[in-house]
């Protein structure tokens, strides 16, 4: 079995807030399965991970690798179709 591997990191900290979801969601969109966006914030991303469970249902692949307060890092792992 493959080990899964970062394919993108999206630091959206220096990013305008209207076009980080953007992003992100075109970022994921790219990744093949099994393939994980690391995604660095300034806060908790629990809104984009709602977004994520509503638009992308069964997906994906929520992991938190660092939880504040300064930084934020979630594994996204893409899943297969």
């Amino acid at each position: 079995m493959n080990t899964p591997t970062v394919k993108s990191t999206v630091d959206v900290r220096t990013i305008e807030p209207r076009f980080r979801h953007p992003l992100i969601f075109n970022t994921f969109e790219e990744l093949q399965a099994g393939e994980i966006l690391l995604l660095v914030n300034d806060h908790d991303p629990a809104p984009l991970r709602y977004q994520f469970e509503a638009e992308k249902s069964n997906q994906f692949a929520w992991e938190y690798i660092e939880q504040g307060p300064e930084v934020w890092q979630v594994h996204i792992t893409k899943k297969a179709a």
